[in-house]
């Protein structure tokens, strides 16, 4: 009933606070109020003597134009796809009571012509509406003798609703033509960065894996003959990977962000949770843990699993707030692990970030989600029957990750 209406709009960032009125929230449904409330004076009412406004009689309501009258009102609830035709439909309707004391859609033009400045595609049929609108109001104003102040005032309005509309229109034509440089020029941006580290990546790390890679190979060669030679080509592929670490290292630095460019250091693991978990409890959280002895794993499922933890108990923080009991389950066996985290909060809430339906956004566990099918596992996140919110991922140890 509501679908957004086929025109342009300003796609410009929305705050917050922005008002949105009811012909932005609800189109369709405005512009059938719109339609309704200009046809029902148009039917009912007339012009009394003084400038005076009075209610027809019935035999007048009932009169042939009451037609005319339906034909307009119904047509401007198609404004904003068909605005040529309803102004069209509504001059047609004009036109045959001209002159007439049933002539009172002056007030629907007025909004078919904004209509056709704010919504129509081709420029040309404003102005075109804009002369046929002031000379069917002259006409009028002749057959009924209107004073020509009152004709020229209802034209300047006539022709500014069509130039309102108009400005509106370009305004929100420059504002998408803005918001599209921009994105064009941040993909500008992006592409000559990847493209210069790239550059940097051929010029400065391949060329001194290029140079190990002959010194090693010499030096295989030479082994047997010559150790002291060995040596020291051993020792200069030793160096050279010194120093494209070293480049490897300022490269990274330039990715990461200012906040992130000191954590170059070993990635945390599972043998890191008790750490995070005392990390937690000084922010507020009852958390126990329970894991257990487990074999060794590969970094990468080590990885994951310390960091499913660690956004998991950070949702609970969020969501559920200080205070929450919190479980956290590790059980290994098998060829894979399971983490399993229970909270009694309000952890209903964090399961709505990840369908994009709670009033706060995020990514949490739709980022865990991705982690554990990149290893080939699963993860669940829902509500629990008697209250809070359980998180269970599988991820395996052994296999092709995804």
């Amino acid at each position: 009933m509501n679908e957004p209406a086929p025109h342009t709009e300003a796609p410009g960032r929305r705050g917050p606070g922005r008002f949105r009125g009811p012909f932005t929230r609800w189109p369709r449904t405005a512009d059938a109020v719109l339609a309704t409330a200009l046809f029902l004076p148009t039917a009912l009412l007339e012009e009394a003597p003084g400038d005076a406004v009075a209610v027809r009689p019935l035999s007048d309501i009932l009169h042939p134009a009451l037609l005319l009258f339906l034909a307009a009102g119904a047509a401007l609830y198609r404004r904003r796809s068909r605005p040529v035709a309803v102004l069209g439909v509504v001059l047609v309707a004009w036109a045959a009571t001209l002159g007439s004391s049933h002539s009172t859609l002056g007030a629907m033009v007025i909004f078919a012509l904004y209509g056709v400045g704010r919504y129509a595609e081709d420029n040309r049929w404003g102005p075109l509406g804009v002369v046929a609108a002031v000379t069917a109001l002259t006409i009028d104003g002749l057959l009924l003798s209107v004073p020509w102040g009152d004709i020229g005032f209802g034209a300047f309005v006539m022709s500014g609703a069509w130039y309102l509309g108009r400005r509106l229109r370009l305004r929100a034509g420059r504002a998408a033509r803005l918001v599209e440089e921009q994105a064009a020029e941040a993909r500008r941006i992006v592409t000559e960065e990847r493209t210069h580290i790239a550059r940097e990546l051929h010029d400065v790390v391949a060329h001194r894996v290029s140079m190990m890679t002959v010194q090693a190979g010499a030096a295989r060669m030479v082994a047997a003959e010559d150790p002291q030679g060995a040596l020291e080509a051993m020792a200069a592929v030793e160096e050279a990977g010194r120093q494209a670490l070293d480049e490897l290292r300022h490269l990274l630095g330039v990715l990461r962000p200012d906040a992130q460019r000191d954590g170059l250091g070993p990635q945390p693991g599972l043998a890191d949770l008790p750490r995070l978990v005392a990390e937690v409890r000084e922010a507020g959280l009852d958390v126990s843990f329970s894991g257990g002895d487990r074999d060794p794993i590969p970094a990468r499922v080590d990885l994951s699993a310390y960091r499913i933890v660690q956004e998991a108990l950070t949702n609970v923080l969020k969501h559920s707030g200080p205070g929450t009991r919190t479980e956290v389950n590790l059980r290994g066996g098998g060829n894979g692990i399971t983490i399993e985290v229970l909270d009694d909060g309000r952890g209903a809430a964090v399961g709505s970030v990840a369908t994009g339906q709670g009033s706060r956004p995020g990514h949490g566990i739709v980022g865990m989600r991705e982690r554990a099918l990149l290893l080939g596992g699963t993860l669940d996140a829902a509500p629990r029957p008697g209250g809070g919110f359980r998180l269970t991922a599988h991820l395996p140890i052994e296999g092709d990750p995804t």
